[in-house]
C-alpha cells in the first residue's frame, strides 16, 4: 500500500478571511497617537515640518532649562582661558543630587544682590570652611595653609592679587576669583558688600565644562591640579603668615 502522504486541497470556504489574517501592529494606542499627530499636523501651517520644528524647539528649551545652557563671555576677566565672545556650555546638573562645587571649578552664578544684577563666571578658590589668604612671602595665595601655584591659568603678567585679604569662607558659600586678576571684579572687591564677597552655593547656575564657540577654541575645561593638595578645612593646619597691603602691592608690581 502506498503510504506516501498525498497533497489535499482544503475547502476554500474554510480559509480565514483576508481581514482576519492582517492586523495593525501599532495597536489601538498607536493608531490613536498617529491620528492625533495627523490632526495637529493638519491644523498647523506647514504641517509636519512645522510640528517637527516645534518639537525640536521644545526639546532645546527643556535641555537649556534643566541640563545644559550656553553662556557668552562678556569680558576679559577669565582670560587667558576664556576670551571675550567665547561661548561656554554650562552643566546645570553638575551640583545637583548632592554634589558640591570644588576648588578650581569654573562656575556661572547669579550675582544679584552680591556682585550685580547679572550672571557671572569665575573660578572657585575657596569653599565653605576654607581659610584663604593672600599673599604669602612668595606672593602666592594660600588655602588652608597650602600655597597654590596658579601659574597654569593666571593671565600672563598677572600676580595672584594686588591687594591682600584674609578670609574664612562661611559654610554654604564660595570665594571666587577671575583668572585675569587685574581685570576682574570678584570676591576681593566685594568683601565689604552684603555677603562679604561670598557667593551662596544655591546661586550657582552650574559648572562651565566646555568652550563650544568659536570652533577653533573648542575645548573641555578641566579642573587644574593646583588645588589637589589643599587640605580640607578641618584637617588641621596653622594659619600662614600674611604680608601687608603695601608689601603685596610691591610683590606684584
Amino acid at each position: 500500500m502506498d503510504t506516501e502522504a498525498q497533497p489535499t486541497e482544503r475547502d476554500r470556504s474554510s480559509r480565514p478571511s483576508e481581514a482576519e489574517d492582517t492586523s495593525d501592529p501599532r495597536g489601538p494606542e498607536g493608531r490613536s497617537r498617529f491620528a492625533l499627530v495627523s490632526r495637529i499636523s493638519e491644523w498647523l501651517p506647514g504641517g509636519r515640518i512645522t510640528l517637527t520644528l516645534l518639537v525640536c524647539l521644545l526639546f532645546l528649551l527643556l535641555l537649556s532649562t534643566f541640563v545644559l545652557q550656553p553662556f557668552q563671555i562678556p569680558s576679559g576677566s577669565m582670560e587667558r582661558g576664556l576670551r571675550i565672545g567665547d561661548r561656554v556650555l554650562v552643566n546645570k546638573l553638575a551640583y545637583r543630587f548632592g554634589a558640591q562645587p570644588r576648588r578650581g571649578d569654573v562656575v556661572v552664578f547669579d550675582g544679584t544682590g552680591y556682585f550685580g544684577d547679572a550672571d557671572y563666571i569665575k573660578r572657585v578658590v575657596g569653599v565653605g570652611g576654607d581659610h584663604v589668604v593672600c599673599c604669602d612671602k612668595e606672593g602666592s595665595i594660600q588655602v588652608n595653609g597650602r600655597s597654590v601655584d596658579e601659574s597654569a591659568f593666571l593671565y600672563p603678567g598677572d600676580g595672584p592679587s594686588s591687594v591682600s585679604f584674609d578670609v574664612v569662607v562661611p559654610e554654604g558659600t564660595l570665594f571666587v576669583l577671575g583668572d585675569h586678576r587685574s581685570a576682574s571684579s570678584d570676591s576681593r572687591d566685594h568683601l565689604g558688600s552684603p555677603g562679604g564677597g561670598m557667593i551662596p552655593v544655591d546661586d550657582v547656575v552650574g559648572r562651565a565644562d566646555w568652550i563650544v564657540w568659536p570652533t577653533a577654541h573648542w575645548t573641555r575645561l578641566e579642573r587644574p591640579d593646583a588645588y589637589a593638595r589643599v587640605p580640607a578645612a578641618d584637617d588641621g593646619w596653622s594659619a600662614p603668615e600674611a604680608i601687608g597691603p603695601k608689601e603685596a602691592d610691591g610683590a606684584h608690581g
